[in-house]
């Protein structure tokens, strides 16, 4: 008996967890990290100010929880994409466009998560989310290049050149409106199309390799 309460007190926490972090990114996406506060995550989430504080003592640590959240979603979500291509360039390819497209989708939480000013200590959780990233890619191009369908290249440092020139592309002070669903599609297949040509596949191919691959709907990007 004793340890169906521990399990049940363990799964209202886990519960408890997850709605406050989904409550945070809630808030971020509509009103940026700045937004996320701990009364305001509580009232979303439905529970006490106190109950939050007592996962997470401060907004530092709540914001910090935010942004790893988020990049083990979306590196899951690149992984899974690219993991059902036929092959390492198709791999790639898919990694590029869907990290591409979901950035997009969810531009205002991708800013907050990625961009955003934050405090010293966000920022060291945003730089381990930027390295991430930048090891899926590295991994999907060092693949490619031992089955020379890339020419031989520096994977890590191609790899964290393409995290920026994304994130520069999508979501930076530069980057041009998308929010026509159309715009938006045209927008990922041009930094696909560039990230591909920029790492030594010909253009032909290229393309090609934009046209096949399959980017997620809008309610998969969310």
């Amino acid at each position: 008996m004793a340890y169906r309460r521990t399990e049940r007190v363990i799964q209202r926490q886990a519960e408890r967890y997850s709605a406050i972090i989904a409550a945070a990114r809630q808030i971020a996406s509509e009103s940026g990290m700045a937004a996320v506060q701990i009364v305001p995550v509580a009232v979303r989430a439905g529970i006490a100010a106190g109950t939050v504080y007592r996962y997470f003592p401060s907004k530092t640590d709540l914001v910090s929880a935010l942004v790893a959240a988020v990049a083990e979603r979306e590196i899951a979500a690149v992984r899974r994409a690219s993991d059902r291509a036929p092959g390492p360039l198709s791999a790639l390819a898919a990694a590029i466009a869907v990290l591409a497209a979901r950035a997009l989708h969810s531009r205002r939480l991708t800013w907050a998560v990625m961009a955003e000013p934050v405090d010293a200590d966000v920022e060291t959780v945003r730089l381990s989310t930027r390295k991430a990233f930048a090891a899926e890619l590295e991994s999907r191009i060092g693949a490619a290049v031992a089955a020379r369908h890339l020419p031989e290249q520096d994977a890590a440092l191609a790899a964290t050149a393409l995290v920026g020139a994304l994130l520069e592309g999508l979501i930076g002070p530069l980057a041009p409106d998308a929010d026509d669903h159309g715009k938006a599609r045209a927008a990922v297949q041009m930094l696909t199309l560039l990230s591909l040509r920029a790492l030594g596949v010909v253009d032909a191919r290229a393309r090609g390799l934009v046209v096949q691959t399959s980017l997620p709907a809008e309610e998969d990007a969310a």
